[in-house]
């Protein structure tokens, strides 16, 4: 038994030592990135990664979106194949590699990988100074804020659920606190902003740097059906089809009773303007009918490519709204005519159009500004 330990040892180590070895992916000085992979019996190798021109790939019903780019690699000698990238701007960006048509492959040298939907990629981060986006995203020398994950009962739904909470630094210390409640989209769960939004990041920076309000973050799983991270017995693609219920707004009926669980255990703020909600495609979706569904209870809502219809027009003028869309967004038409509807009904709004498409390079940038503008004003 001693012997089989030493050996499974030995062999953890020399895996550890050949990873070591090849370095990847390297952010070099001049803002180029290097990706090497040790792959000797390969014939061909490329990587694919958000950080490459895009191909526009069309979507019946809906428009076009924008796929990751192909670059090919070069092999050394040794085996190493090599890539190295034009000059990258400040961003978090994701990778995998296709080795002889399988497609995919994690890089074996970067620990770093989120998951988006069923979708595994590496993730590296590129920052040229303080403050610009990939300085944000990163985990930097400031307070830090804590993450938990917390079980509650829904009677409405009749099962246990699980949401992810933020509370910023300082909040052992006593005092009440704003709640921003934050939504994913469809094939979400309650780590898709902490992990792939690095929501956690952002606010520990954004509040160091006096820019955002102290804030308690609540990101619930929103799948009124089932747990997408916690049920492992019938398949995560399974769950994903689920969504179709989406529409008979479970979730949003169960609110009262998850924010009531939560004012008993977190020191919500309950003062006017003080309590927010927001989120990206259907979760904005489901953010608007929350709005309408418990008037007066949202001083804000924050729409991220909203998929939504006239259904989810705002049925007074209490809350603000904030919108943000992309030129490429696949929901780009939807999102335009729900703009029009807020201005014939006079609802303050405030729109925030950036370039790109319905994905999480846009979200992060929304939620960033988005956050900038909450519980500054106090009734």
């Amino acid at each position: 038994m001693a012997l089989a330990m030493v050996c499974l040892g030995a062999s953890a180590q020399e895996k550890l030592f050949n990873s070591a070895s090849v370095q990847s992916p390297i952010v070099n000085e001049n803002g180029t990135v290097t990706f090497n992979i040790y792959a000797p019996k390969a014939v061909k190798v490329e990587v694919t990664g958000d950080f490459l021109p895009t191909k526009p790939i069309q979507v019946e019903g809906y428009g076009t979106y924008d796929a990751p780019g192909v670059a090919a690699l070069t092999e050394d000698k040794n085996g190493v194949w090599s890539y190295t990238t034009d000059k990258l701007a400040p961003e978090m960006y994701s990778y995998t590699f296709n080795i002889d048509g399988m497609t995919g492959v994690k890089d074996p040298s970067n620990i770093y990988v989120n998951r988006d939907i069923v979708s595994f990629t590496n993730i590296f981060i590129v920052s040229n100074e303080k403050g610009d986006k990939g300085d944000l995203y990163k985990v930097n020398e400031v307070p830090h804020g804590n993450l938990s994950k917390v079980w509650y009962n829904s009677p409405t739904l009749k099962m246990q659920r699980r949401m992810t909470v933020y509370t910023p630094a300082g909040y052992d210390k006593g005092g009440k606190y704003p709640v921003l409640y934050l939504l994913h989209g469809s094939g979400g769960d309650e780590n898709a902003w902490s992990e792939l939004g690095r929501a956690a990041q952002i606010l520990d920076n954004l509040i160091a740097m006096g820019k955002a309000k102290p804030m308690i973050l609540v990101m619930p799983d929103a799948n009124p059906v089932c747990l997408i991270s916690q049920k492992e017995d019938i398949g995560l693609f399974k769950n994903i089809m689920l969504y179709s219920s989406w529409d008979l707004l479970e979730f949003e009926k169960c609110f009262p009773s998850m924010d009531e669980f939560l004012s008993g255990l977190y020191r919500f703020s309950h003062r006017t303007g003080d309590r927010a909600v927001a989120g990206l495609s259907a979760g904005a979706k489901q953010s608007c009918n929350l709005a309408n569904m418990y008037s007066c209870t949202f001083s804000s809502v924050g729409l991220f490519s909203p998929v939504v219809g006239r259904k989810q027009l705002p049925s007074d003028n209490y809350s603000k709204y904030w919108v943000g869309g992309g030129t490429s967004d696949i929901f780009h038409g939807r999102i335009n005519m729900y703009r029009k509807h807020l201005q014939r009904k006079h609802i303050v709004y405030t729109m925030y159009s950036t370039v790109g498409g319905h994905t999480w390079r846009n979200w992060r940038i929304y939620f960033t500004e988005y956050v900038q503008t909450l519980f500054w004003n106090k009734k």
